[in-house]
């Protein structure tokens, strides 16, 4: 009886290793397959996270080379813009006015139209009335002024700058066969050196008289040639005829 439960008790024991066994043997399957997953997922995540960084290398990389191409040509373009600025001729021709009813002013722009020239408009500083302009009366403004070649009103228009000016077209109407005091207010404030000077008026019938003359002498610089006068009425083919004989 002993012997037999010996011998049950050998089996029983000799399974019980086995089990023993093989449940270790699992576990370090078990533990040999986990390590193998988590080697494997490393892996991939290492192979994602490089081929992550590559696509931004090479957009960076690219990025960064058209910023490159970019820069110079707008940069290119900028400067030869500003070389065209630097280049580009001021205008060379003026036409000066003064015109207290409007009929000087009509032949001032037709001659800036047909050279191209800049415009500056003389303008006094209290300006003139219907009345001030009443040639029958002798208390009006501008019959006392034309009496006395002292007087000289004054400008109320900005000051102009004649830098760069090489042809200046000085226009006026004609008041009691001369020019009005105000013109001469302007040429003696300014110096025309260098500047051809080119005198032109309206009125109704008086013809340009003395009064380029009186300019040139009261302005004392510029070179002054003869001038014209025009009629309210003068077309711009007329006008045209006139500048090109000055040529």
């Amino acid at each position: 009886m002993k012997k037999k439960l010996s011998v049950i008790a050998a089996v029983l024991l000799a399974l019980g290793l086995t089990a023993c066994g093989n449940n270790v043997n699992q576990a370090s399957n078990n533990s040999v397959q986990n390590v193998q997953a988590e080697s494997s997922q490393e892996t991939k995540t290492s192979s994602e996270t490089k081929t992550s960084n590559d696509i931004k290398e090479k957009t960076d990389q690219t990025s960064t080379s058209s910023s490159v191409l970019t820069t110079p040509a707008v940069s290119s373009e900028a400067a030869s813009s500003k070389e065209a600025d630097s280049t580009k001729k001021s205008n060379e021709t003026l036409v000066v006015y003064f015109s207290a009813t409007g009929t000087t002013k009509g032949i001032a722009e037709k001659i800036a139209g047909i050279t191209g020239a800049d415009t500056y408009e003389i303008k006094a500083a209290q300006e003139y009335s219907s009345a001030d302009l009443n040639w029958n009366d002798s208390n009006s403004r501008s019959t006392k002024e034309q009496n006395d070649p002292a007087v000289r009103p004054e400008i109320g228009s900005d000051p102009v700058s004649l830098a760069g000016y090489k042809t200046i077209y000085i226009g006026y109407p004609i008041w009691w066969g001369e020019e009005p005091r105000i013109i001469d207010t302007f040429v003696e404030s300014c110096k025309f050196d260098g500047i051809t000077m080119i005198p032109f008026c309206t009125s109704s019938s008086s013809g340009i008289g003395r009064s380029g003359q009186n300019l040139a002498d009261k302005a004392k610089s510029g070179e002054w040639v003869s001038g014209k006068r025009f009629g309210a009425g003068a077309s711009e083919d007329e006008i045209r005829s006139w500048i090109d004989g000055l040529k």
